[in-house]
C-alpha cells in the first residue's frame, strides 16, 4: 500500500501536467474532465478485467484438483503477472512517444522574458 500511495503521489501530477499541456485555457475544463474520466473508466475496466481472469484461472486449477488455497493463488499469481507485464510496456510506450518540449507556448515565454526584462529595469528595493 505503502508503494502505491507513493508511486500515484509522484507519478499523477506529473501525468496531469503532461496531458494538459498543450490545452489551450478555453479546453482547460474539458481536457482536465477527460484525464479524470479517463483514468477512472481505466481503471474500473482494468480491475474488472483482471479479476475476471483470475476467478477463471481459479476455476480452472479447482476443477484440476488443487486445493483452494493453491487455486486463487494460482489466479492471483496470474493476474499480477498480467498487471506487471502491462506496467513494462507502457513505460515502454511512454519512454518512446513522449518528447520533451517546453511548457510554454512562444507567446508566454516572449512574455516571460518581457518580466524579467522589466524586472531587471527596475529593480524592487
Amino acid at each position: 500500500m505503502l508503494l502505491l500511495g507513493v508511486g500515484g503521489g509522484l507519478s499523477l501530477p506529473a501525468l496531469m501536467t503532461l496531458a494538459m499541456s498543450g490545452v489551450s485555457t478555453e479546453d482547460a475544463g474539458l481536457a482536465s474532465g477527460l484525464v479524470s474520466t479517463s483514468a477512472q473508466v481505466g481503471g474500473a475496466l482494468g480491475l474488472a478485467v483482471l479479476a475476471t481472469i483470475s476467478t477463471a484461472r481459479s476455476q480452472e486449477l479447482l476443477a484440476a484438483g488443487a486445493s483452494l488455497d493453491s487455486a486463487l493463488l494460482g489466479g492471483y499469481h496470474l493476474a499480477f503477472g498480467i498487471s506487471a507485464g502491462l506496467v513494462l510496456a507502457s513505460i515502454a510506450v511512454a519512454a518512446t512517444v513522449v518528447r520533451r518540449t517546453s511548457l510554454f507556448t512562444p507567446a508566454a515565454r516572449g512574455l516571460q522574458k518581457a518580466v524579467v526584462r522589466a524586472a531587471r529595469e527596475h529593480p524592487v528595493t
